[in-house]
């Protein structure tokens, strides 16, 4: 159907691959513009404008493209894109958990490997391809390419933020072994050095979710789990604090609980309380930034007609809002990309990582995790649980699965105090790599939707 109208041979490559090119194009010149030899453009602009981008032109372009989308009908048929970001997401756990059991990286990376081949970029960089992709002349999704392409994206992005900030940052936790072999000063070092200056540190940290430095806590760069759930044993009560009398508040005189609170801690199962305690340091409060707060926003005046009615009709009153809107949304898609030129200039950090598991998480996320979202589309779309007749749809389906590692982990990494350099260099291999993984894939999706 829709995309027999681009032919078929060198037509369909070229549909798949210029996209790619464009985009390819301005991190290029993000790169020239950053890198050391040339310093054409400081490190300080560059966090500038991964700040613009975060808290005024994304937010801009989600709200716009978002509320003018959604309806009440089209947010109970759009289900299946936040269980679709939670399907990719546990089966490259899975791919990840395979990777490590056969490519052996250092103990202490071991749930690093997993993480780095489940989670990838839900956000950010689909946007910028949607943008590229409904750019040319040739697409097949329609007059409203851009803007369905990215409604859709942006009505995923709550699910991965959630996961990012509740199962991602305690997976991230350093390792109990490997904190336990840091001396004490050298850690306390480290975080002054992190936190001391901005202009000091990787772009990488800010490059998606600027400001995640700022909320480091007593216990973020500590194994927290491992020290509420593992019996310690040996350990000094200055590096180890007992966190269940900490959190609990301890005894009054003559032993008695020394409020209402300690009573109700005392009834308690000891594995409820410290479920409890990992919750309580559970930065979910997080969750509500620019792009979430803006998603949100997006939802409910899709969802309301009469609020519908004043920003989005074509006599909209309140019309002049949302077009001032757009024009800074248009903003988002070269920015994105001279953002991530900057970060790979920086180029690739030493990592303990190793070369087999480099490659291992390389292979797993952009080629196998694929070939395996392909299967998980069809059969979604055999069962009837998708929008018929939507190649948009599908196209960001199968988008979710071809990403590379989310750039948001290694300031995930930065904010735990592990494994920031492997971070760094195994997301610099990647995104040099995702150049002809996703011009190969994105021509292997053109041509299975021609059969939809």
């Amino acid at each position: 159907m829709g995309l027999l109208t681009l032919g078929t041979g060198g037509e369909n490559f070229l549909s798949g691959v210029i996209p790619l090119m464009k985009l390819l194009t301005l991190t290029v010149i993000g790169l020239v513009l950053a890198h050391p030899r040339t310093q054409i453009v400081p490190r300080s602009t560059f966090k500038l404008l991964s700040k613009l981008v975060f808290a005024l032109f994304l937010p801009c372009l989600i709200f716009v493209h978002l509320g003018e989308s959604v309806t009440l009908e089209d947010f109970l048929l759009w289900w299946f894109i936040p269980v679709n970001v939670l399907l990719s997401t546990a089966i490259g756990c899975a791919l990840g958990y395979i990777v490590a059991l056969i490519c052996r990286p250092p103990p202490q990376y071991f749930r690093f490997t997993v993480i780095m081949t489940g989670f990838g970029n839900t956000g950010n960089l689909p946007i910028a391809i949607i943008g590229s992709v409904c750019h040319s002349s040739d697409h097949p999704f329609g007059v409203k390419c851009r803007g369905t392409g990215i409604a859709y994206v942006s009505f995923a992005q709550w699910v991965a933020v959630i996961l990012v900030y509740t199962l991602v940052y305690h997976m991230m936790e350093p390792p109990m072994e490997y904190y336990e072999v840091v001396p004490e000063d050298a850690e306390i070092e480290e975080v002054v050095a992190v936190s001391s200056s901005n202009l000091s540190r990787p772009l990488l940290h800010d490059g998606e979710w600027p400001g995640m430095h700022n909320k480091e806590t007593e216990h973020s760069k500590t194994p927290f789990i491992a020290r509420v759930f593992t019996s310690i044993s040996g350990s000094s009560q200055t590096a180890f604090p007992d966190l269940d009398l900490a959190e609990e508040g301890g005894m009054a005189g003559g032993g008695r609980p020394s409020s209402p609170k300690s009573i109700m801690c005392l009834a308690e199962p000891k594995v409820v309380r410290r479920i409890r305690t990992v919750a309580v340091q559970t930065p979910v409060r997080h969750i509500l930034q620019p792009p979430t707060i803006a998603s949100l926003l997006a939802i409910v005046v899709g969802m309301v007609p009469v609020l519908r009615s004043l920003f989005f009709r074509s006599d909209a009153p309140l019309s002049f809002i949302t077009d001032s809107l757009e024009i800074l949304a248009g903003a988002v898609v070269p920015s994105v990309m001279l953002i991530l030129g900057g970060i790979l200039a920086e180029g690739p950090n030493d990592s303990a990582l190793g070369i087999r598991t480099t490659v291992g998480i390389t292979v797993a996320r952009l080629v196998v995790l694929p070939l395996m979202g392909i299967g998980v589309v069809a059969l979604a779309d055999r069962m009837n649980l998708l929008v018929e007749g939507d190649l948009m749809y599908r196209f960001v389906l199968l988008l979710q699965y071809t990403m590379p590692s989310a750039i948001l982990l290694g300031a995930i990494a930065s904010l735990r105090g592990y494994a920031v350099k492997e971070a760094s260099a195994l997301l610099f291999w990647q995104h040099v790599c995702a150049v002809v993984s996703l011009s190969v894939y994105i021509v292997i999706y053109f041509k299975l939707l021609s059969y939809v």
